[in-house]
């Protein structure tokens, strides 16, 4: 794995962890997609996996250069300095949109994800039965995550603690949105107040179950990336098909709930068409707008696979 890198190609790495902290910030998308898409994802995988028992020992055997040489620490450092400082201000732009303006940002993010489908999937050579049945199997998975009802529960020490490790390991995952498993854990809107807020305790414990999640279940991908790369792909481009049913962006509000600071919260939403959407809603559809973003989303990917491709071959 790559862990060498000029001066310019950091600043473009932590470009890409600030657009996977964007993505992250929003209930529906995932930064393991953004990560796929512009070739970082299995150097994150691997370098995520090297951060275990075997960096302790080299750290007390050959010291802190070495360590940081065997996890890619410059790699892993400059990508999650990105995401944090896109989290704590960008992400405040792009949740800003998606409650003034949401059919406008679902649209955007629909075409970046379904053309994402195809940026994968374009990576297995030759289908079969069993790259089929598990592509099938990774959609509906998906898909019926997306059905699910939100729940409410306490923000305890330990409900905090692991809803960092759930939501962690669905961030690193392309198709499998962490804020929407917080969102299903009843945990979003608390952890947006923590970081709005800077209550230290409540993100130190978030981190932490973070860090947990990250280091046991890198080890799981890379494994399966080593082993069953082409069936990994496969069930990875179905969680992202099957999470499209999350962000369609014409949805009629069914069932809703009023946080404390009397904010209205969806919780359960059909998918309608843009007309139905104006009748249902009496708001405007955008349909031409949305057309237009969803295409530029689209673009984007093409954008960003060149940029992945160029940086590999540099």
């Amino acid at each position: 794995m790559k862990t060498s890198r000029t001066k310019n190609q950091y600043i473009g790495l932590a470009a890409k962890g600030a657009l996977m902290g964007a993505a992250d910030a929003v209930p529906g998308v995932s930064g393991g997609t953004i990560a796929f898409m512009t070739g970082i994802y299995e150097e994150l995988i691997f370098s995520l996996k090297q951060c275990g028992p075997s960096a302790l020992k080299l750290l007390f055997s050959q010291g802190i250069a070495a360590t940081w040489q065997h996890i890619n620490g410059t790699f892993l450092l400059t990508l999650f300095a990105g995401i944090i400082v896109s989290i704590l201000t960008v992400s405040r732009a792009v949740l800003f949109l998606l409650a003034e303006y949401p059919v406008l940002l679902w649209s955007f993010f629909f075409g970046l994800i379904l053309a994402a489908v195809w940026s994968l999937i374009r990576h297995i050579p030759k289908w079969n039965l069993a790259l089929t049945a598990t592509f099938i199997l990774g959609t509906l998975v998906a898909y019926y995550i997306t059905t699910i009802t939100p729940t409410s529960v306490e923000s305890t020490p330990l409900i905090v603690f692991v809803s960092g490790m759930i939501a962690i390991c669905a961030m690193i995952l392309p198709g499998i949105s962490g804020s929407f498993l917080l969102l299903l854990l009843g945990m979003y809107a608390p952890m947006l107040v923590a970081v709005k807020e800077l209550q230290l305790m409540t993100l130190s414990l978030f981190a932490l179950g973070c860090i947990c999640g990250l280091l046991s279940f890198s080890h799981v991908l890379s494994w399966m990336f080593k082993h069953y790369k082409t069936l990994t792909l496969a069930l990875l481009g179905g969680f992202m098909l099957g999470s499209l049913n999350k962000v369609w962006p014409w949805k009629h509000t069914l069932e809703s709930v009023i946080d404390r600071h009397g904010k209205e919260i969806p919780l359960v939403q059909d998918n309608v068409l843009p007309q139905q959407f104006e009748i249902l809603t009496s708001q405007p559809a955008y349909f031409l707008p949305s057309i237009a973003l969803l295409i530029t989303g689209i673009l984007m990917v093409v954008f960003l696979e060149k940029m992945g491709q160029k940086a590999n071959q540099n």
